[in-house]
C-alpha cells in the first residue's frame, strides 16, 4: 500500500460536501445567479482535486494507493481509512465530472429552491466519492447509506407528479436491501476484530458462511445495480426524478452496487462467488435479454433509457462472474462508459422536456428539421448506447462478449444478442424522435440547443468518443488491480 503524504482523497470527498453545506447555509432564492456560480465553482474545484490522483497513480503498483488512515471509534476498532486502486480511481474522477454536468444542466431549469438543489447534489457527490474510497467496512456502510438521503430529497422535492411514491419506493428498496449487508459486516467484525476491508479479504471462512455473506451482500448490491428481479424501483425513480437526479442515478449511483461486488463479494467470499456464479450469470443474462425486450416497447423516453440502463448493467455483472481478465475489465469499462452515455441520454431527454414538457415518444418526430445540432448529439449518444465501434459503448461490451466466449460459447452467444437488442431500442428511439417529417406544430417551433446545452453535451460527446478511440487510457489503469483481484478470487479461502 502506498501511503499518501497529502490527503487528496479526503479533499475529493469533503470539498464538494463543504461547498454543498456552504451553499445550503448562505444561498438565497432572491440571488440565484450567485448560488449558481458558487455551485459551479464548487463542482469544478472538486473535480480538479481528483486530477492529481490520475497524475500520481502508478499503473504497475499492487495494492492501494493514496492511503489515509486515522482512528475514528477506538472502542470498536473503526478507522477513517481511505485508499484507491485501479478499479476505483476512474469512478472518483467520473463522479466529480458528472457533478459539473449536473450543475450546468440545472442552470436555467431549476428556478425554486436553487440553493437546496445544488447543495444536495454537491453533498451527494462527496458521499459517492467516499463509497469508492472507503477501506473500512463501517465507513463504507455509512457513506453507502448516506447517499440515499440527498437522492431521496432530490426526487421527493424536484420530481414529477408521482415523486413521493417514487422517492419512497427508491428509499425502501435500497434501505431494506442494505440491512442484511450490515449483519454481514458485523459478523465479519466479530470474527476478525477489525472493520478493515483488506483484512476481511484474507480471512478464511467456511463455504456455508461464505454463501450467507455473499447473499447478504447481494441483497444490497443487486438492488443498487439494479439486477433483475429487484429492478422495479429504477424506472419509477428515473421517470419522476428531475433531469439532474436521473443523470446522477444512472451515471454514478448504479455503479455503487457493481463496485460492491468487486470490493466485497468477490474477494471476501471467493468460493461462494464461484459456487453461485452460474446463478449470477443467469440473472445477468435475463437482465441483458428480457429487459432489453422490455425497453423496446416503452412509450416514455425516460422509461426506455431506464430499462436500457438495467440491460447495460447486466453486462457488468455478467463480466464480473466469469472470472477472466477480459470480462472483468470489460465490466468495469462498461460501468465507466455507461456513466458517460446514460448521463448524455437523460440530458437529451431533459433538453426536449424543457421545451415540450412531454416525455412521450409519440409527441415527437422530425426534430432534426428544427434542432439539427441537438439531433447530431442525440444520434451520436444513441449509437454509443447501442455499442457502435469507436464509441465508449463498444469497448466494455466487446470485452465482456470476448470474455464470455472464452468462458463458455453459449453464454457468449446469449450476451451478443444484447448488441442486437441495444441497437433495436436505441436506434428505433432515434428514428421516432429525430427523423421523419415534423409530427406536430409544437415540434415545428422548437428552438435548437443554446450554448450552455451545447457545452454540456459536447463534454460528454468528447468523453464518449475519447474512450471509444483510446480505451487503453482506461483499461491500462485497471489492469494490475484486476489481475490481483482474480488471483485472490482463484485462491480457496475455505477454512
Amino acid at each position: 500500500m502506498m501511503q499518501s503524504t497529502f490527503p487528496l482523497l479526503s479533499l475529493a470527498i469533503w470539498s464538494p460536501i463543504a461547498f454543498g453545506i456552504f451553499i445550503l447555509a448562505f444561498g438565497r432564492d432572491d440571488n440565484p445567479g450567485l448560488v449558481r456560480i458558487a455551485s459551479l465553482i464548487g463542482a469544478i474545484a472538486s473535480f480538479f482535486v481528483t486530477l492529481p490522483l490520475l497524475q500520481g497513480f502508478d499503473n504497475a503498483a499492487h495494492g492501494m494507493q493514496f492511503v489515509e488512515k486515522h482512528s475514528w471509534i477506538d472502542r470498536f476498532n473503526i478507522n477513517y481509512s481511505l485508499g484507491i486502486d485501479g478499479i476505483s480511481i476512474w469512478f472518483v474522477v467520473l463522479t466529480s465530472f458528472i457533478t459539473i454536468i449536473v450543475v450546468i444542466s440545472a442552470w436555467e431549469v431549476i428556478e425554486k429552491k436553487i440553493a437546496q438543489y445544488m447543495g444536495a447534489f454537491l453533498i451527494l457527490s462527496g458521499l459517492m466519492v467516499g463509497v469508492f474510497c472507503a477501506l473500512d467496512g463501517m465507513l463504507f456502510y455509512v457513506f453507502f447509506e448516506s447517499t440515499l438521503i440527498p437522492m431521496f430529497i432530490i426526487i421527493g422535492i424536484w420530481g414529477g407528479a408521482n415523486r413521493v411514491y417514487a422517492a419512497f419506493k427508491f428509499f425502501l428498496y435500497t434501505l431494506m436491501g442494505s440491512l442484511l449487508t450490515l449483519l454481514a459486516i458485523l459478523y465479519l467484525y466479530t470474527k476478525t476484530g477489525s472493520f478493515d476491508i483488506l483484512v476481511w479479504h484474507e480471512f478464511p471462512l467456511t463455504l456455508s458462511v461464505q454463501i450467507f455473506i455473499f447473499l447478504a451482500f447481494l441483497m444490497a448490491f443487486a438492488v443498487k445495480v439494479p439486477m433483475w428481479p429487484v429492478h422495479t424501483w429504477l424506472p419509477d425513480a428515473h421517470v419522476e426524478a428531475p433531469t439532474g437526479g436521473s443523470v446522477v442515478l444512472a451515471a454514478i449511483m448504479l455503479k455503487l452496487g457493481a463496485y460492491g461486488f468487486l470490493r466485497f463479494s468477490l474477494p471476501i467470499t471467493p468460493d461462494a462467488s464461484h459456487y453461485l456464479s452460474g446463478f449470477m450469470i443467469v440473472l445477468s443474462l435475463i437482465a441483458v435479454i428480457y429487459i432489453g425486450l422490455v425497453a423496446i416497447v416503452q412509450k416514455d423516453m425516460k422509461k426506455l433509457i431506464a430499462y436500457s440502463s438495467i440491460a447495460h448493467m447486466g453486462f457488468v455483472t455478467l463480466g464480473f462472474f466469469m472470472f477472466n481478465d477480459l470480462s472483468v475489465q470489460g465490466g468495469i469499462a462498461q460501468m465507466i462508459s455507461h456513466g458517460f452515455v446514460s448521463a448524455a441520454m437523460f440530458l437529451c431527454v431533459g433538453v426536449l422536456y424543457d421545451r415540450m414538457h412531454s416525455r412521450e415518444i409519440a409527441d415527437y418526430g422530425g426534430v432534426i428539421n428544427t434542432m439539427p445540432k441537438f439531433a447530431a448529439f442525440f444520434v451520436l449518444f444513441s449509437m454509443a448506447n447501442s455499442g457502435l465501434p469507436a464509441t465508449s459503448g463498444f469497448v466494455g461490451e466487446f470485452m465482456v462478449i470476448l470474455g464470455a466466449v472464452k468462458f463458455n460459447f453459449w453464454v457468449g452467444m446469449f450476451a451478443a444478442t444484447a448488441l442486437i437488442l441495444g441497437a433495436a431500442y436505441s436506434l428505433w428511439l432515434a428514428k421516432r424522435v429525430i427523423f421523419g417529417d415534423i409530427a406536430n406544430e409544437r415540434v415545428r417551433q422548437l428552438p435548437d440547443i443554446n450554448k450552455r446545452e451545447f457545452f454540456m453535451l459536447a463534454l460528454l460527446a468528447i468523453a464518449v468518443l475519447g474512450m471509444g478511440l483510446h480505451p487503453a487510457l482506461f483499461t491500462d489503469v485497471m489492469q494490475t488491480s484486476v489481475t490481483d483481484l482474480l488471483k485472490h478470487v482463484a485462491i480457496s479461502k475455505v477454512n
